[in-house]
């Protein structure tokens, strides 16, 4: 049996506000929490319909029911566990390879997608403008599947990050109007800013930014206005991988 304490508390995490006051996140189903736990994240509490999936200590774990775990779960169709876990400082960013830059990124699947992406492409470091949406959002959660703990992620002033490694560091942004990204020769230190869904990389963000670059529309009916954030980012990196070959 879930107490009514700890129903409230699962579903007050679902905000931004209470995350951050409580320092706390929800994970939902088996492989994205052993994920987590594998990563040494520090649980603090684990409801299971079967107390046998994990290897955690039976203080934190309780037995949940599949109509409990229905009434708290933000999953169309639930799974067998969900956990509560203490949301990890981040370290500081390492600039020495490529790092990835989100400019107001507002939907979660987009950025649990990118997430997965840094960690395909072996990007240690994401940097996230304040306004991009939240990565413990358990929906950016679900996303990644797991590649959150390999991802080092800090929110910070974008912009003034971007003034102070310029001097060292070249900045790259994606643009409808830019160099073709295909004929350029891309450098393996480099910081890429991907933009908004809807309204791209911001002006103020656009003045700093040392090239643009766009990934050319081949289709002939040229009605397609531009290319979803995340898909864009994966094209991104993979030229920027490949020109290291």
């Amino acid at each position: 049996m879930v107490s009514k304490n700890q129903k409230k508390l699962i579903k007050s995490l679902y905000q931004k506000k209470y995350r951050k006051q409580h320092g706390l996140f929800v994970a939902e189903g088996k492989k994205v929490i052993k994920e987590l736990l594998d990563a040494k994240l520090k649980l603090h509490s684990l409801y299971t319909i079967d107390n046998e999936i994990f290897e955690v200590e039976m203080s934190s774990q309780y037995k949940i029911t599949t109509e409990e775990l229905r009434q708290v779960s933000f999953l169309t169709t639930p799974q067998t566990a969900l956990a509560i876990f203490y949301i990890p400082l981040g370290n500081e960013i390492n600039t020495d390879g490529l790092v990835l830059a989100l400019d107001d990124v507002r939907d979660p699947g987009n950025l649990g997608t990118i997430i997965r992406l840094c960690d395909w492409f072996g990007i240690e470091d994401l940097v996230c403008s304040k306004e991009t949406v939240d990565c413990f959002n358990p929906k950016v959660i679900q996303a990644t599947m797991g590649s959150i703990t390999r991802v080092n992620i800090r929110y910070l002033d974008l912009g003034e990050f971007l003034v102070q490694q310029k001097s060292n560091t070249r900045v790259f942004g994606t643009f409808m109007d830019g160099d073709t990204i295909y004929k350029e020769s891309l450098p393996e230190k480099a910081i890429i800013v991907m933009g908004n869904e809807a309204n791209g990389i911001s002006k103020n963000i656009e003045d700093i930014i040392d090239q643009q670059l766009t990934i050319p529309q081949f289709g002939s009916n040229q009605k397609t206005e531009s290319l979803n954030v995340a898909t864009a980012t994966a094209i991104v990196l993979s030229e920027f991988r490949r020109s290291k070959d």
